[in-house]
């Protein structure tokens, strides 16, 4: 029996294990924590958008004012088309409605706002994201939008994923196939 190999195998195989544990009996139950903390927040009563960004606070219901916004931009939407997001001059971002015209602009001056807390859009690129940990940045989406654009669609809590379960599956899953394969390929080089 190659000694070697079958340390490797043996460690690959335990990492793997350790793996789908942590999956399923670390990030799993905080995920599910976290998502009902989120399909409890819109019943919440509306408290003054935060001045830092915070993941429990999505779906809650916020106000803020909006000093004249220095720039409107759009960002994709998926089958609702645009989303025009205007950035106040105090850096508060506020996705005001949609639109399915690409050249759709909106006539807003900025104002009392009322809404709920999402994520704004985040340019950073995939690699830089995994190693800048700074938050995702919050926008206040509003509830009423100016003339012209559609209403915002309301939180919807089946847009964030819960994979952890399919994870740790998938873990046990990629042990159970190493150890299968490492018997099988012992066996053909004594058998």
């Amino acid at each position: 029996m190659p000694v070697v190999a079958t340390i490797v195998v043996v460690l690959a195989v335990c990492a793997m294990i350790g793996l789908g544990c942590w999956q399923l009996f670390d990030r799993l139950p905080r995920k599910e924590a976290f998502l009902a903390q989120l399909a409890a927040n819109p019943t919440k009563p509306a408290i003054p958008f935060p001045a830092v960004a915070d993941e429990r606070l999505l779906f809650r219901r916020a106000t803020a004012t909006c000093p004249p916004p220095a720039a409107i931009r759009r960002a994709g939407a998926g089958a609702s088309g645009f989303r025009l997001i205007a950035t106040c001059a105090s850096g508060l971002q506020v996705q005001l409605g949609t639109t399915r015209d690409p050249a759709k602009d909106a006539a807003w001056g900025g104002d009392a706002v009322t809404g709920y807390i999402a994520h704004a859009p985040d340019a950073r690129p995939l690699i830089a994201g995994l190693f800048d940990l700074a938050p995702t940045p919050l926008m206040l989406v509003a509830d009423t939008p100016p003339p012209g654009l559609t209403a915002n669609a309301r939180p919807d809590l089946s847009a964030i994923p819960n994979s952890h379960l399919a994870y740790g599956i998938q873990w046990f899953f990629f042990a159970g196939v190493a150890g299968v394969i490492y018997v099988l390929a012992l066996r053909r080089r004594h058998g």
